[in-house]
């Protein structure tokens, strides 16, 4: 049978997670075939990390039909590729087009995950989930998916081969002695969005456009959602308080020599914390038992409202090391160990 697995990057949180476990897959003896969907600046990061994919599909916005929609189309232009190489194995951090395909084709799925409260689709299910150690057996659904886990967070799989370049800080124009903030907006298009999110982004920058002493750096999800607040708050982008990346740039990197991180989002949230970052959190959905743990270690501040904006916020000065020390490297070995032994009994 075939030593082939298919890897399929959904998302851009998707892109450095998979690339070191390709690489570990690759030493192995197994051949990656990697499909990649474009939207959220995807294909720009696996460009950046120089992987080999195939361009498959794109977003189709937040309207719910039209994601169903989507998954459908998507998963149809798959076909031939995946009908072509014939892989023995389909891996994702829940890419619901993949799961549909490799349930028509009868190809066993894993799905690494990381929010216990994410919603895969009706009549979809994988035949593996592979989660932190710090989500609790008893939130899976009971059914046919049998659970595994790995000892940190997703997001240790790759920082424990960061290495910080100070070049970033020429480069976005860092260099005046501001205090660096990297702020991520909600992913309002995303299916477990909540309007509280929004409003304590539009709280946190209305409390930090007035200081002068804050460079702000934008990562927008899209140039849609960059477009839409630029115009809602033209003089923190004309007075230069607030920038966006004209080009895609090296994230860990960014958020090593901010001085604090605000998200709307999990991933950058959890990246911040892998490297000792300061971080607050501004998502308003419900909160998974690995933001719960790391809140409760002290490593992530949780905003829930937007009158904590200006209560919790802490706008000092980072005290950075002259080298990180990140991450738990023992969550890469546990994943790629689980992966091969599944693909090993397919083989």
């Amino acid at each position: 049978m075939s030593r082939k697995i298919w890897i399929d990057l959904d998302n851009s949180p998707h892109v450095p997670f998979f690339a070191p476990i390709i690489e570990e897959l690759e030493k192995r003896d197994y051949s990656v075939l990697l499909t990649a969907r474009d939207c959220f600046q995807v294909p720009e990061l696996a460009d950046l990390l120089g992987l080999k994919y195939k361009l498959i599909g794109h977003h189709y916005g937040k309207n719910t039909g039209l994601k169903l929609f989507g998954l459908g189309v998507r998963a149809l232009q798959m076909l031939p590729a995946v009908m072509h190489e014939k892989p023995a194995l389909a891996v994702s951090h829940g890419s619901r087009s993949q799961l549909l395909l490799s349930s028509l084709l009868r190809i066993p799925s894993v799905v690494i995950g990381d929010y216990e409260f994410a919603t895969i689709s009706v009549g979809l299910s994988p035949r593996w989930l592979i989660r932190p150690e710090v989500i609790p057996a008893s939130s899976a659904k009971p059914g046919r998916t049998r659970l595994l886990s790995y000892p940190g967070i997703k997001e240790d799989i790759y920082a424990t081969k960061f290495k910080p370049d100070p070049r970033i800080l020429r480069e976005l124009d860092l260099e005046d002695g501001r205090l660096i903030i990297t702020l991520r907006p909600p992913a309002t298009e995303a299916h477990y969005h909540v309007p509280a999110s929004e409003r304590m982004f539009e709280e946190v920058l209305n409390f930090l456009g007035d200081r002068p002493e804050i460079k702000m750096i934008l990562l927008p999800r899209n140039k849609r959602q960059g477009t839409a607040i630029q115009e809602a708050w033209p003089k923190l982008f004309s007075s230069g308080r607030v920038m966006i990346p004209d080009h895609v740039v090296d994230g860990l990197n960014l958020l090593w020599y901010s001085d604090l991180v605000i998200s709307g989002g999990g991933t950058m949230n959890r990246e911040a914390t892998a490297l000792g970052v300061p971080v607050y959190s501004i998502f308003g959905g419900k909160i998974g038992a690995v933001d719960q743990y790391l809140a409760s270690e002290g490593r992530m501040v949780l905003l829930r409202d937007a009158s904590e904006v200006r209560t919790k916020l802490l706008l000092n000065r980072r005290d950075r090391p002259a080298n990180p020390t990140v991450g738990n490297k023992a969550a890469l070995h546990t994943i790629v160990e689980h992966i091969v032994s599944i693909a090993e009994a397919r083989c």
